[in-house]
């Protein structure tokens, strides 16, 4: 467990850091998590679809909670990836994988996030479905790239 929490973390960071270095040089918008942790909140209340989730009354926390979210998905990730490669994978990462599991991961939010919060699936509801599943495509192959440097980085390290 302590190596899917170092690489999920890791991965995210990186997804993190690419979405902001995405922001400066396009001008692109940044994720609202606080928009997760909205829904994530209303979820625990029995509400899945929104329309949209902009819309729906804030909730105390949300940001945070959203935040929280996001990285515990981005370890949630990371744990399926060695559980399908084995600590094997962890000795030594291999690129294919990573690129599997963190582009594959673009399915949570096309069929289950974006519907549930107003935007449908694979955002095809949004101003610019086109443009909105490029920056997805874009930032869940960010999180394939930050899930091998992160695995290499814990090949490193003893737990």
């Amino acid at each position: 467990m302590a190596y899917a929490i170092f690489i999920g973390v890791g991965a995210t960071a990186f997804l993190d850091i690419w979405s902001a270095f995405r922001a400066w040089l396009f001008g692109s918008p940044m994720p609202d998590y606080g928009m997760v942790g909205r829904w994530v909140a209303y979820l625990a209340r029995g509400k899945f679809f929104h329309n949209p989730i902009a819309r729906s009354a804030p909730v105390r926390g949300e940001r945070l909670i959203g935040w929280a979210v996001h990285y515990v998905t981005g370890i949630a990730f990371a744990a399926i990836l060695i559980a399908v490669w084995g600590k094997e994978w962890v000795k030594q990462p291999a690129l294919i994988p990573a690129l599997i599991v963190g582009i594959g991961s673009i399915a949570a939010p096309f069929l289950l996030m974006q519907p549930g919060m107003g935007a449908g699936i694979a955002s095809r509801r949004t101003a610019d479905p086109r443009a909105a599943r490029l920056r997805s495509f874009t930032t869940h192959a960010a999180f394939a790239a930050g899930l091998y440097a992160a695995g290499w980085a814990a090949s490193l390290i003893e737990f």
